[in-house]
C-alpha cells in the first residue's frame, strides 16, 4: 500500500437513516484509516456532513449534529457554513462538499461522507448537475400562503417523479421544488447514477427495524433532557419566525408548535417520534435505489469492511 497516490485514494461514504449510528461508524473508519495510515499510504482520514439541516448555524441538538467531543480529534467538515435565515440549496452543498474533498485529497487524506440526507450524498458521488434557480422572494411569498397538502398537490401535477420521492410535509423541501420547476420551466431534474469518483466505497448503516425504533423514541427523549426545547426558543428569540423553523420539518415542526401552545408535550413527543419513524422510511426507499450500497445492520462493522476493501483494492492494483 505505500504506492497509494492521491488520483487513487477511495472517497468513502457512510450512510442510512436517522439514529442508526452513522456519524459513530464514520468516525471509527476514519480513526481505523489513521491507525492504519501507514500501511495504506495516506495521512489519514477526514469527515464530510451530509446533512440538509446540521449546515445551519445553531442547529445543534435538534439536528442531531456531532460535538467536539465525539468527533473524537476527527476533523469534520461543512457544519454550521450557513444561516439559517438563508436557503441553502443542493448545488451549493455540491459546490462546498466537492471543493473540500478536492482539498482532503491535496493532503493524501481519505474523504468520508457521513449524512442521511440522500440528495446531498447523490450530489457529491454522482455526476449531478443542479439548476442555478436563484430564490424567488415573489414566488415563495405566494406559495407560503398556500397549506402543506396544496403544495405538494402543486408538484405532484407539475413533477409527479419528484412528489414520489419527496417529503410532503416538508415546506421548504416543496417550496424549493416548485420554484425550479416554475424558475426554469423543466421538471426537477432526474439524478444519474453515473460516479462521479472513480474509486467510490458506500457503507450503509441499517439496524432491525425494532431497534431503529427504540432508538428513535429513546434519542427523542435523550435530546429533550439536554435542552432541544430550549434550543428552538433561542433560535426563534435571535430572529428565525416560527413559520421559518417550521419549514425546516421534523423537530423544528413540533418544538415550535410545542412553544406556541399549539401542542402539548405529550403530543408533541408522539407526533415527532412518529414523523421520524417514517422519516427514518423515506431514507431508506432512497438508499436502497443505489446497489453499489453494502450494508451491515452493526455500525461496529463499518472499519472492518472498509478497511478491507481499500486493502484488497489497493492488492488487486498493485
Amino acid at each position: 500500500m505505500q504506492n497509494t497516490t492521491r488520483a487513487t485514494l477511495p472517497v468513502i461514504a457512510v450512510v442510512g437513516p436517522t439514529a442508526s449510528g452513522k456519524s459513530d461508524a464514520a468516525v471509527a473508519v476514519a480513526l481505523s484509516i489513521q491507525k492504519h495510515a501507514r500501511q495504506l499510504g495516506v495521512c489519514g482520514a477526514e469527515i464530510i456532513s451530509a446533512d440538509s439541516r446540521q449546515v445551519y448555524k445553531g442547529f445543534n441538538l435538534t439536528s442531531g449534529k456531532v460535538t467536539k467531543k465525539e468527533m473524537r480529534g476527527v476533523a469534520h467538515h461543512l457544519l454550521d457554513v450557513a444561516s439559517p435565515r438563508q436557503t441553502f440549496t443542493v448545488a451549493r452543498y455540491q459546490k462546498l462538499g466537492r471543493a473540500a474533498i478536492k482539498k482532503i485529497m491535496a493532503r493524501n487524506r481519505i474523504p468520508i461522507i457521513c449524512g442521511g440526507t440522500g440528495l446531498f450524498v447523490d450530489a457529491l458521488l454522482l455526476d449531478a448537475r443542479f439548476p442555478a434557480a436563484k430564490p424567488n422572494a415573489l414566488l415563495r411569498q405566494q406559495l407560503e400562503k398556500l397549506p402543506t397538502e396544496k403544495l405538494f398537490d402543486r408538484l405532484e401535477k407539475k413533477d409527479p417523479r419528484r412528489a414520489a420521492s419527496i417529503d410532503r410535509h416538508n415546506r421548504r423541501r416543496l417550496i424549493r421544488a416548485l420554484e425550479i420547476i416554475t424558475t426554469t420551466g423543466k421538471p426537477v431534474p432526474v439524478h444519474t447514477t453515473r460516479p462521479f469518483y472513480k474509486n467510490t466505497i458506500i457503507i450503509g448503516i441499517n439496524p432491525p427495524a425494532d431497534i431503529l425504533a427504540q432508538r428513535i423514541e429513546k434519542r427523542v427523549y435523550a435530546r429533550i433532557r439536554r435542552g432541544m426545547i430550549a434550543e428552538v426558543s433561542r433560535l426563534h428569540a435571535r430572529g428565525l419566525s416560527w413559520q421559518r423553523l417550521e419549514r425546516f420539518g421534523l423537530e423544528y415542526r413540533w418544538l415550535s408548535r410545542y412553544l406556541q401552545g399549539v401542542a402539548t408535550k405529550e403530543e408533541m413527543i408522539a407526533s415527532l417520534t412518529h414523523d421520524i419513524k417514517h422519516y427514518a422510511k423515506r431514507q431508506m426507499t432512497w438508499f436502497k435505489k443505489n446497489q453499489a450500497i453494502i450494508w451491515t445492520p452493526d455500525k461496529n462493522h463499518a472499519a472492518d469492511i472498509i478497511g478491507g476493501m481499500i486493502i484488497n483494492a489497493r492488492k488487486e492494483k498493485d
